[in-house]
């Protein structure tokens, strides 16, 4: 039981690690943090 619950939190780490290394690759860092200070200035009233 316990050895089933490692390996599946392995793979779900190894599946999390691979979509941040593919999104970061094409660039999607930048146009997240690009919507996200969009997003705060509306929220404060800037934009």
């Amino acid at each position: 039981m316990e050895l089933e619950r490692r390996m599946a939190q392995a793979i779900a780490l190894l599946l999390a690690l691979g979509g941040i290394f593919y999104g970061t690759s094409r660039g999607e860092a930048s146009l997240v943090l690009g919507k996200a200070i969009r997003v705060c200035m509306e929220c404060i009233g800037l934009g």
